[in-house]
């Protein structure tokens, strides 16, 4: 389904302010590394944490769950504070705010719900990192490379997950989790060096704020939550479902790492394609979600085979459509692209924050064969959604 044609003027990077496209989208990238990196860093530490703390797997669930439920409360003030103050500040504020909750995890942290708290009040943080990151490339980066650049944003969210393993031998096994936290503040504070820097950006802003978010916006928003549930359910139960399969951990794991590696060549190359083909986004979106339902269906099903290509299915491509739906927003909402994706992310954290509670409800009541049905059929769900909200959209 094609979506409404819009005419957009290839205008970025051309005022006296303007920042270089290459300088909006490394800051975009280290802006989104160091504002998302704390739950990711948790999740990576989890078995040192929770020997210091003593809580198990379903208690790391809730503390994710309560991250990402904050984050989506905290989406759409997040958008309203980008367009009124600009990104820039923004930016720097959510930076700030995620190297603040490493340092207080770091020398706070005594029980789990310390934990829980000290997430959740920092988890804003991830959604203005995101939309400031939006509104930096929707302005700075022409038009014909926007799809791209707001692929390798999104790249950033594994790379996160990558950098918290790369934590656990190199700092936490030798000088504990607690330093891992301090280092990680250390980096995220870096990335102030490298938000762009527009002086006109906060007049702008405010004075582009035309074109708010749709209906077409929520039903999108309500396909996010249904992919980005299932995709988190995944992540999160994979290796325990192939295990209960009697598939040993090593292969299971080494599988979600392949999905892995297919999902950021998949954010990468779906925003490249996207500056070819760019009024077919939210078609391609629902492509990849179909694919993803296939996949998560054959997790259904025992055997290392259906294992690994249900993984890179539903992982692979089933995960990487989020800075396609980023950049399709964007484009159909260039006035006011903050408040536009904050609406759509709204439903990517919703999901984040929903699914692993809900889909893991399903597989200790029915089994995951039946919690990997129920997930495949959700995807597929979002994917309908997709096409409505693009029908909407005309």
């Amino acid at each position: 389904m094609a979506e409404p044609s819009i005419s957009v003027p290839d205008t970025a990077g051309t005022s006296a302010n303007a920042v270089r496209p290459v300088r909006a989208a490394t800051g975009a990238l280290t802006t989104t590394i160091a504002c998302s990196v704390p739950v990711f860093l948790v999740g990576g530490l989890a078995v040192q944490i929770g020997e210091e703390l003593d809580f198990s797997p379903a208690g790391l669930g809730l503390a994710v769950s309560a991250y990402f439920g904050a984050s989506a409360l905290a989406s759409v003030p997040a958008g309203a504070l980008v367009e009124r103050y600009g990104s820039t500040a923004v930016a720097r504020a959510g930076i700030g705010l995620a190297s603040a909750s490493l340092l207080t995890i770091a020398v706070a942290a005594r029980s789990l719900w310390s934990l829980i708290a000290i997430l959740a009040l920092g988890a804003g943080a991830n959604a203005m990192g995101q939309l400031a990151s939006n509104v930096s490339l929707s302005r700075h980066v022409p038009v014909r490379r926007q799809g791209l650049s707001f692929g390798v944003k999104q790249a950033a969210i594994p790379v996160s997950t990558m950098l918290a393993g790369v934590a656990v031998p190199v700092v936490a096994l030798t000088a504990g989790w607690r330093w891992a936290f301090v280092l990680a503040a250390v980096g995220a504070t870096a990335a102030l060096r490298l938000v762009p820097v527009e002086r006109d950006e906060a007049r702008r802003s405010r004075a582009d704020r035309g074109e708010r978010a749709t209906a077409a916006l929520v039903v999108i928003g309500a396909a996010a939550t249904l992919a980005s549930g299932a995709a988190n359910a995944l992540g999160t139960f994979l290796v325990d479902s192939a295990v209960g399969r009697g598939i040993a951990p090593g292969p299971a794991g080494l599988a979600l790492t392949l999905g892995s590696a297919v999902c950021v060549a998949a954010r990468i190359g779906g925003g490249w394609q996207a500056d070819l083909f760019p009024a077919r986004q939210i078609a391609v979106i629902a492509g990849l979600l179909a694919a993803g339902a296939v996949g998560l269906a054959l997790l259904a099903v025992g055997g290392v085979v259906p294992l690994v290509l249900g993984v890179v299915l539903g992982f692979g491509l089933g995960w990487a459509w989020p800075g396609l739906m980023n950049f399709a927003v964007v484009r159909l909402h260039p006035q006011a692209p903050a408040a536009a994706t904050s609406i759509t992310q709204t439903g990517v954290y919703a999901g984040g924050c929903a699914g692993p509670l809900g889909l893991g409800a399903v597989a200790h009541a029915a089994g995951y064969p039946t919690m990997w049905t129920v997930a495949g059929a959700a995807m597929l769900a979002a994917a309908a959604l997709m096409v409505l909200g693009s029908r909407m959209l005309r």
